[in-house]
């Protein structure tokens, strides 16, 4: 599970990149927030914190990213 996660994390860490050039915000609703939250939860169900961190982390990102665009949160 927690490889999952991380697959999801590192998905989700590329669409945060793409959304973070200007007017590509969108992708942060439709790809990275949702990746991250699926990940969060696999990573939550697992024994070992990396993939929860990482998705943490992202989703964070995500959301200060659209807080700061601009974005609803």
């Amino acid at each position: 599970m927690n490889l999952l996660s991380i697959v999801f994390g590192i998905v989700a860490a590329i669409g945060l990149l793409v959304g973070l050039i200007p007017l590509l915000g969108w992708v942060n609703w439709f790809i990275t927030l949702p990746l991250g939250i699926i990940g969060l939860i696999l990573g939550t169900i697992s024994s070992s914190a990396t993939g929860r961190n990482l998705n943490i982390v992202i989703l964070i990102l995500a959301a200060l990213r659209l807080f700061l665009g601009g974005g609803i949160i």
